[in-house]
């Protein structure tokens, strides 16, 4: 598959989340605040990125992330709704780039660029050994 055969320039998604303890670095790290982990933003502007193209990908084909460029703004406390959005800014041939961000309302908690791979799961495992 030819991700500029699917996959085109402005695609998004967005997704919500309401921050529990267990995706603070308090929860990961003694002694560090009780706030909305890092990782954990990247995790959900992942997810909203491949959200965002995943209806127009041919069966047996997903993608996997392959890049981050993320700047981690501001603080967010257990409770606080994080809304993460995801665009498509450009497509080549196996690679998607998006741009993305988190917001806390209209407060800009994360911002950056993220870059998917697209690949074939049955070819991917076989080569990886994996059943």
């Amino acid at each position: 598959m030819d991700a500029r055969d699917a996959i085109k320039v402005g695609m998004s998604a967005e997704r919500m989340l309401v921050v529990p303890a267990e995706r603070t670095v308090g929860h990961f790290v003694h002694g560090m605040p009780m706030v909305y982990a890092t990782p954990m933003m990247i995790l959900e502007m992942e997810i909203a990125s491949g959200d965002a193209i995943r209806g127009a990908l041919q069966p047996g084909w997903v993608t996997v992330g392959t890049e981050v460029d993320i700047r981690h703004l501001a603080a967010a406390l257990v409770g606080a709704t994080v809304r993460t959005t995801a665009r498509v800014i450009a497509v080549e041939r196996r690679i998607i780039r998006f741009e993305v961000a988190a917001y806390e309302g209209t407060r800009k908690l994360g911002e950056g660029r993220h870059a998917r791979g697209l690949i074939n799961v049955e070819r991917f495992n076989k080569r990886l050994g994996a059943v």
